[in-house]
């Protein structure tokens, strides 16, 4: 898209795990209104990155600034994960992690708790049926059909989520956390185990988000045809360290990540894997 502002800095990131450098000085940005890819062979530190952005890991070093479209700047570093969350960075999971007894309407609903306890005085307002909390609630509402017709899942509204075929439970989850009103979406594998067709309704769906919604979007995946076809930038890692960063045109191309993913060494070899086209 266009190359706005950093809405996410990762500067100098480093985490260990005992004698193990799993994420070793990383550094990257993720501009305003983008979708930029983190990708990388298996065990090149994606998933532990992400963790770091999100909460779940605190890094031995580095500093991990969010700002805010409307304004702030956040620390995500020194913050736990909720708080995370409630500034504007929602992910999802690599591992689908519905409540799959409850409706996929309950699963939107859920997901909105933080301002329908906020606007309930947590239980008083909406124990007592107190008119902000019946507009919050409404609200809640809105937003969850909303969602539910954006991701085609209308019908499925009453449909407990855990019932799902697998590719709607992957909507279920963009639709669910696009619910908490995110400023920066953070997918881990959304693709993962999709078909080509519900790929490539998926990369419709995330470019319309971003054009349409404004939302900023950080993303792993190993679906090569999703990551070239709707990223602005791709930053790649091995063995927890950044090895190439640009558009996916650049990406393609690049000599590094060939390596990284062929296990080609000299030059020759990578010319005759890309038919010369580095």
């Amino acid at each position: 898209m266009s190359a706005g502002k950093p809405i996410l800095k990762v500067e100098h990131l480093t985490i260990r795990f005992g004698g193990l450098v799993a994420i070793d000085d990383l550094s990257f940005e993720a501009n305003e209104g983008d979708i930029t890819a983190l990708i990388g062979p298996n065990g090149a530190g994606k998933t532990t990155a992400f963790n770091c952005i999100t909460g779940f890991y605190k890094p031995d070093v580095g500093r991990i600034s969010f700002h805010h479209p409307s304004g702030g700047e956040h620390l995500l570093e020194r913050m736990d994960g909720f708080r995370i969350a409630r500034a504007g960075v929602i992910r999802s999971f690599q591992n689908i992690r519905l409540f799959p007894a409850m409706s996929v309407a309950e699963n939107l609903m859920v997901a909105q708790h933080v301002a329908l306890q906020r606007a309930s005085m947590f239980s008083v307002a909406g124990f007592f049926r107190f008119p902000s909390f019946v507009k919050a609630e409404r609200a809640a509402m809105d937003r969850a059909r909303y969602w539910l017709a954006e991701t085609g899942l209308e019908a499925e509204g009453d449909t407990l989520a855990g019932s799902l075929p697998y590719g709607l439970q992957r909507r279920l989850e963009i639709a669910r956390a696009m619910c908490a009103d995110p400023a920066l979406l953070c997918l881990d594998e959304p693709a993962a185990g999709l078909n080509p067709s519900e790929s490539l309704a998926l990369n419709e769906l995330l470019l319309k988000i971003r054009n349409d919604h404004k939302i900023s979007i950080l993303l792993i995946e190993h679906d090569m045809s999703v990551v070239m076809q709707i990223s602005d930038r791709i930053n790649v890692l091995e063995q927890g360290r950044l090895i190439a960063s640009g558009t996916p045109s650049e990406i393609r191309t690049n000599p590094d990540v060939i390596r990284a993913y062929l296990g080609v060494e000299d030059e020759a070899e990578v010319a005759a894997v890309t038919g010369g086209l580095v």
